[in-house]
Parts: C-alpha cells; structure tokens; sequence
C-alpha cells in the first residue's frame, strides 16, 4: 500500500483519531515516520497531561510496520513486548519519529537466515515541542524466515 494511503487510513483509525494521535510523515519506503499526540480536553489523565496509554499507543505498531514492508514477504514479523518510562508530564503537542536504515535491515536479516527466531529492541523517545524527554518506549519485534523460506 502506498504510505500517503497508509498515513491517511491510521489518522482515521478510531482508536487513533479519538486518542488524538496523528501519524504525519510516512516516507515512501516505510524507513521513516512520524506520529504526533495532541492534546485534547478528551484525551488528558486526572492531572491534565498526557495519558500514558496514548503516549504507548503512538508507539506501538510502527517498528513492526516498517520492518514489514522492508524485509519482504518472507519473514514473518511480529511486535512481541514493550516498555515504557514515563520521564515528565506530556503536555501540548508531543511526538515520536521511527528510523530505519539499511544497515538494520541486512543486520536483521543475516541474524535471520539461519532460520532461527530473532528478538530485536528497538527504542524511542517521546518528545515534546521544547524537546524534552516526556517518555522512553522501547519495543522489541520477533524476526523469522517463513518454513518454506528456510
């Protein structure tokens, strides 16, 4: 699917679209994305700041989803735990940018060609418009050739 398409049908996700999360970049070879959460009087904790399930969900598919479209149809690749660190109180707009290179992709797959699983931790940061740290997520995606590719 192209990623404008792709990037245009997450906004409109229910649990995205009421959450406030906005997915605002997807670059055309799923290497690079960026998510947004904006604030809104429906989307804030007791305290008025960022609820931490949304800071999570702005998070969570995207490391799976561009390792998907950049390993190809033989390996199966799946989100298998997560983690996050609430560093400070999220307010106003914050955002997350996920990163993939070349480098990552051969390193994955040489890990993955022997047919065994991999388990890979990948890490972002939550940052809010001043740049500071609001939250540290980490997620680690399951690698595996497909049996009929081993």
């Amino acid at each position: 699917m192209k990623a404008s398409i792709f990037r245009h049908g997450m906004n409109l996700w229910p649990p995205y679209l009421f959450a406030g999360i906005h997915v605002t970049a997807i670059s055309d070879d799923y290497r690079h994305i960026r998510v947004e959460l904006r604030q809104r009087f429906w989307n804030v904790n007791y305290v008025r700041t960022h609820f931490g399930g949304n800071l999570f969900s702005m998070t969570d598919p995207f490391w799976m989803l561009a390792l998907l479209k950049n390993m190809g149809p033989k390996y199966f690749v799946w989100d298998k735990a997560g983690s996050i660190d609430f560093v400070k109180p999220g307010k106003g707009v914050v955002f997350t940018e996920f990163k993939l290179d070349q480098a990552m992709i051969d390193q994955l797959k040489a890990q993955a060609a022997g047919g065994d699983k991999v388990l890979h931790w990948f890490e972002n940061e939550i940052l809010d418009a001043r740049g500071d740290v609001v939250a540290r997520v980490r997620k680690q995606v399951y690698i595996r050739l497909k049996p009929d590719q081993r």
